[in-house]
C-alpha cells in the first residue's frame, strides 16, 4: 500500500493535495475491507481492524509509563489507549466534541469501577456519561498527547480529516500552558496510512507526531519540525469564534497580554453565539435563557428538572410572570454544556426555549440596566 500511494504522490508532485491523500486512504481502506465500525470511513478519522492491537503498543513506550496526565482524542481507533490510561489510573482528558462547550472533559470513572465500566468510560458513551468539564483556569499539565490521523509519514508529518480540530486543540493547549515543545505526540493508524507526504503541504499550524503506532510497528519519527507555538489567530474566522466560545475566552486573554489577535476576517462583526451574543465585550456569556415556561410553573419545579438533566446552575434568576428564567454558570463552557443538555427540554406541557443569553450593553433598550442578560429576539 505504501509503495502504491508513494507512486501516486510522485506522479502528482506538483498537484497533490491533502484531500487527494485523504481520498486515496479512505477509498483503499474501504475497498480492502480494512475499515471497521463506524463505516464508511470517509470524512472520519478511520477506525480499522487491528486498532486495539495497535493501541497496545503504547505500553512499549517509556513515555507512557511515566505519564500522569494524558490527552486522547475521542476518535474510535483510540479507544484502546483511553482504556489503558484509565486502567493505569492516569488522568484522562478528552476534547469536548467540536470544542462547543470548552476544551477538555476529564473522564472520571465511578469509585470501584469494574473492567466493564472502565471499558464503557473509554467509549464515546463514557465521554458523555462519566466526564466533567475542565475550565481554562484549571491547572492542567499534559504529559502525553494522542491524536487520530488519516495519513502520517515516517518523518512525523500528519494529515487529519480536514477540520483542523487536533491542530487547534494543541495550539489552545499551548496558549493555556498545558503543553510545551517537549510534550510527545502519538498517533495510532493502520500500516496502510503510513505514506509519504510532500513537505510542501505542511503549514505552520499543522501538528506533527513523535511516535506512530500501527498493528505491526512502533515508529519513532525523530521529527525536528517545530510544533505549533500557539493559536494562529489570522487562521481563525469569525464563524469559528461563534461556534467555539472557548476561543473567545482565549482570545480575550491573549489580547490583554498584548498579543496580536487579528482574525482572518476582521472586517466582519463577530457573529452571534448560535442563539445569542455578547454585546460590549469580546467574551462569551455564562448565562442561559430559558423561556416559554408554563404560566403556573414554580421555581422549585424548574430547579428539580434542571438537576435531573445535569444542568443545575450556580445561580438562577426567576422571572415567572414573563414565563422565563436565567441560569447563571461560572464559566462559558458550563453554560454551553447546559444548553446541550437542555435540548428538547420540557416543563409541564411546554417545550422550553433555551439559548445563550445576550448581555445588554450600556446603550441597551430604554428601561434596561447595563449588562443585564436578556433573551435573543
Amino acid at each position: 500500500m505504501r509503495v502504491l500511494l508513494s507512486t501516486i504522490w510522485t506522479n502528482l508532485q506538483d498537484s497533490v493535495s491533502k484531500q487527494d491523500i485523504r481520498g486515496q486512504i479512505w477509498d483503499y481502506m474501504e475497498a480492502q475491507n480494512l475499515a471497521d465500525f463506524p463505516r464508511p470511513v470517509h470524512h472520519r478519522i478511520p477506525n480499522f481492524k487491528g486498532s486495539y492491537l495497535a493501541c497496545q503498543n503504547i505500553k512499549d513506550l517509556e513515555i507512557f509509563a511515566r505519564t500522569q496526565e494524558v490527552k486522547v482524542d475521542p476518535d474510535k481507533p483510540l479507544e484502546g489507549i483511553r482504556l489503558l490510561a484509565l486502567q493505569s489510573k492516569k488522568t484522562l482528558l478528552v476534547p469536548t466534541p467540536r470544542l462547543r462547550t470548552g476544551l477538555f472533559n476529564k473522564i472520571t470513572p465511578p469509585p470501584g469501577a469494574t473492567k466493564d465500566i472502565l471499558r464503557k468510560c473509554a467509549t464515546s458513551q463514557g465521554v458523555r456519561n462519566y466526564s466533567t468539564p475542565v475550565g481554562l483556569d484549571s491547572r492542567v499539565l499534559v504529559d502525553l498527547v494522542v491524536v487520530g490521523s488519516v495519513a502520517v509519514s515516517e518523518k512525523g508529518w500528519r494529515i487529519g480529516k480536514g477540520e483542523g480540530y487536533a491542530d487547534l486543540e494543541y495550539a489552545m493547549m499551548v496558549s493555556m500552558g498545558a503543553v510545551s515543545q517537549g510534550t510527545p505526540v502519538v498517533t495510532v493508524v493502520h500500516d496502510c496510512q503510513v505514506v509519504d507526504i510532500p513537505e510542501t503541504l505542511l503549514e505552520e499550524h499543522d501538528l506533527t507526531v513523535d511516535y506512530i503506532l500501527t498493528p505491526t510497528r512502533v515508529i519513532a519519527t525523530g521529527c525536528e519540525r517545530p510544533k505549533p507555538t500557539g493559536i494562529v489567530w489570522s487562521k481563525i474566522s469569525c464563524e469559528m469564534m461563534g461556534r467555539m466560545p472557548v476561543l473567545r475566552s482565549l482570545r480575550c486573554r491573549e489580547e490583554r497580554a498584548g498579543k496580536d489577535v487579528t482574525l482572518r476576517d476582521t472586517r466582519r462583526p463577530l457573529p452571534s453565539l448560535e442563539s445569542g451574543s455578547v454585546q460590549g465585550e469580546d467574551v462569551p456569556s455564562c448565562t442561559v435563557y430559558v423561556g416559554n415556561l408554563p404560566r403556573d410553573a414554580r421555581v422549585s419545579e424548574l430547579k428539580r428538572a434542571l438537576s435531573a438533566r445535569g444542568a443545575a446552575p450556580s445561580r438562577l434568576t426567576w422571572q415567572g410572570p414573563q414565563r422565563r428564567a436565567f441560569l447563571h454558570y461560572r464559566e462559558p463552557a458550563e453554560a454551553w454544556q447546559a444548553i446541550s443538555r437542555l435540548q428538547g427540554f420540557c416543563l409541564g406541557a411546554n417545550t422550553a426555549k433555551v439559548a445563550l443569553a445576550r448581555q445588554q450593553g450600556a446603550s441597551g433598550p430604554a428601561g434596561g440596566r447595563a449588562g443585564e442578560p436578556h433573551p435573543d429576539p
